[in-house]
């Protein structure tokens, strides 16, 4: 009698452990995968675009403000030394007020690069590096998000007097080969840098699920990079 209750007490606990073995990668079905790959995509590409699409998002943040180009900053500081630190200090907020105000079109471009993610790239996304999905967004949004960003940054660039005169002196200093061509135009360095500080935050959110996917809310986000990690 007692050897017959320790059976069937063995029995219960290898039936109850079975549910909650780590799954492998290789246990994951493809329709597995894909879900749970997109819900984190969707997730995490929606945090980076309002933590930059916002006031502040960019301005407010000593790693991604913009700054003026490099090649440029001898002029604000000589705009300084004239006493015209006020329009120079202007423009800078400016141009990252033009970058906060072109993120949010990033939204729609990010959804459907998701949407079109095949079981192949989220296979190769969930198996390669860190910031494997990142590269995916940056291989298939860039130049439709450069599209979006720049007449928005344009527009906004349009209405600061100072960047005019800051083109002007650019557009000079770089035929006698003393500023980079790809920084005459402010807005296009601006739409530039504006793209590197939004795929920045979206490696950072993509490294927040690969390191500890306990803590998505999402079960199939638990289940795939949870699998991940082992």
């Amino acid at each position: 009698m007692r050897t017959a209750i320790f059976r069937c007490l063995a029995g219960l606990v290898m039936v109850c452990a079975a549910p909650v073995q780590a799954l492998s990668i290789g246990d994951l079905s493809n329709r597995d995968a894909v879900d749970g790959l997109k819900a984190a995509l969707e997730k995490g590409t929606q945090i980076a675009v309002k933590r930059l699409g916002t006031v502040n998002g960019f301005f407010g943040n000593d790693k991604l403000k913009i700054p003026l180009p490099e090649s440029l900053q001898q002029v604000e500081r000589a705009l300084r030394l004239v006493g015209m630190g006020r329009e120079a200090d202007e423009l800078v907020l400016r141009m990252n007020r033009a970058a906060e105000a072109a993120v949010p079109e990033a939204r729609a471009l990010f959804v459907n690069a998701v949407k079109q993610m095949s079981v192949q790239d989220a296979k190769g996304i969930l198996t390669g590096g860190n910031d494997a999905a990142t590269q995916y967004f940056k291989r298939t949004t860039s130049a439709p998000l450069e599209q979006r960003f720049l007449p928005i940054i344009r527009k906004a660039m349009e209405r600061v007097k100072l960047a005019e005169l800051y083109e002007q002196y650019a557009g000079k200093a770089a035929q006698l080969g003393l500023i980079r061509k790809e920084d005459v135009k402010l807005d296009s360095y601006v739409t530039r840098k504006g793209l590197e500080g939004l795929f920045i935050v979206v490696a950072e959110e993509e490294a927040k699920m690969r390191a500890n996917p306990v803590q998505e809310t999402s079960k199939i986000i638990q289940k795939v990079f949870g699998a991940i990690k082992l």
